[in-house]
């Protein structure tokens, strides 16, 4: 177990992981590690090494990665773990359980991004992965918020590490999400550092 998926499976709850999104990468790590931050997500892996400089808290990369090279980019940088997008790779030949298995053996922890019931029952078929992160992108207009989250979490198996992937904005939809029992949540909040630390601690319960 990576450091990455024992920040998620070992918090003090539901663990909130912002996504650090602005031009002051390096302000916000420092605010995320301040407002109780359990690890931190960036989103390409240029970014990885500007928020390790700034925090010891484990740095999951959501940058696309199609290639060993983005791989290794991502663990030369500092990266904890990594995100592989079943959607980008399911017709890329063989290339995600490669890449899934390249990335274990880099020391990173490799969570498997899927959408639906179909894409999870085939992912964990194929790779077999500890994190499987419920993404909640290109929603469904139908549906409620984190509906997608809660209708795919009965269908992950026991042991496994989820993360949904959410349009979270109040600590109420944490706190839902966690007696559910998911592991985690990430959230984007493309906001200023001293906003983002108040907005953060806030999810928190900070």
């Amino acid at each position: 177990m990576g450091r990455f998926s024992q920040a998620i499976s070992e918090g003090d709850g539901i663990s909130v992981i912002p996504i650090l999104d602005g031009a002051d990468i390096a302000a916000l790590a420092a605010a995320a590690d301040a407002a109780g931050a359990e690890a931190i997500a960036v989103r390409t892996v240029a970014d990885v090494a500007v928020a390790r400089a700034q925090t010891d808290l484990p740095i999951i990369v959501s940058e696309l990665i199609r290639d060993e090279q983005g791989l290794h980019a991502a663990h030369a940088g500092g990266a904890d773990a990594c995100i592989l997008v079943f959607e980008k790779l399911e017709d890329e030949g063989e290339m995600l359980e490669e890449l899934h298995a390249r990335a274990l053996e880099l020391g990173l922890d490799c969570a498997l991004d899927v959408r639906d019931e179909e894409e999870l029952e085939t992912a964990l078929e194929r790779v077999d992965p500890e994190i499987v992160i419920l993404s909640e992108r290109d929603p469904d207009k139908d549906k409620a918020e984190l509906e997608r989250t809660l209708e795919l979490l009965a269908d992950v198996p026991v042991g496994k590490l989820v993360v949904s992937e959410s349009r979270v904005v109040a600590r109420e939809q944490v706190l839902e999400l966690e007696r559910t029992g998911v592991d985690a949540v990430l959230v984007s909040a493309g906001l200023p550092p001293d906003e983002f630390a108040e907005a953060l601690a806030e999810l928190t319960g900070r």
